[in-house]
């Protein structure tokens, strides 16, 4: 039987977990690709889920946008376009295990000791959700022509690779804890010596 101390402390180690999520979504860092000039000035290409940045134009644009989506790109486009809707469903799965965690630890000690279960099966969900998306990143980076030696797996990446990391770790945690943490405590039997 879990107690309100592991809810506590997995949903502190989810909300970490989630800002991750959502940085990964906002900053356009998932693959990057640095080089200098002859003359020594820097040229910097960022590719995020939704925009993507240089420094030869000192702006981000929306990407992949239609253009980018022809002939053979087609198929890179619809990787990239899955993982961002992946990402995004993410967030709806992370909101949704947000309001169980909540529920779970105000709705009573009966509801601790059962509610275990929906959420490490939601953690474990928005967990291999991202899983999935970073997955299609990697493969993507390992084998798509436009990503030459010199590209790396940025920021972003890394920040949904410890968001789904933290999630599934944190099911695990809740699972255990219910075979290994004592039972909260309920009512004591009075004595009936006087």
């Amino acid at each position: 039987m879990t107690r309100r101390i592991v809810y506590a402390a997995a949903l502190v180690a989810f909300l970490a977990a989630s800002a991750l999520t959502l940085a990964s979504i906002i900053v356009p860092r998932w693959i990057s690709w640095d080089s200098q000039t002859a003359s020594g000035s820097r040229i910097h290409y960022t590719y995020g889920l939704h925009k993507r940045c240089s420094s030869l134009s000192g702006s981000c644009t929306h990407f992949p946008e239609d253009a980018d989506c022809h002939g053979g790109d087609r198929y890179f486009c619809s990787m990239w376009r899955s993982v961002g809707f992946l990402m995004n469903f993410a967030i709806v799965m992370e909101g949704m295990t947000f309001i169980a965690f909540l529920v779970v630890i105000l709705g009573g000690k009966q509801m601790r000791e059962r509610g275990w279960k929906v959420l490490s099966c939601m953690l474990l969900l928005a967990g291999v959700i991202q899983c999935a998306g970073m997955s299609l990143i990697a493969y993507l980076y390992d084998n798509d022509d436009r990503f030459f030696p010199g590209w790396r797996l940025d920021t972003s990446w890394v920040f949904c690779t410890i968001s789904w990391s933290v999630m599934v770790l944190t099911a695990a945690f809740i699972s255990a804890s219910v075979y290994l943490v004592a039972p909260e405590g309920g009512y004591e039997l009075i004595s009936s010596e006087g």
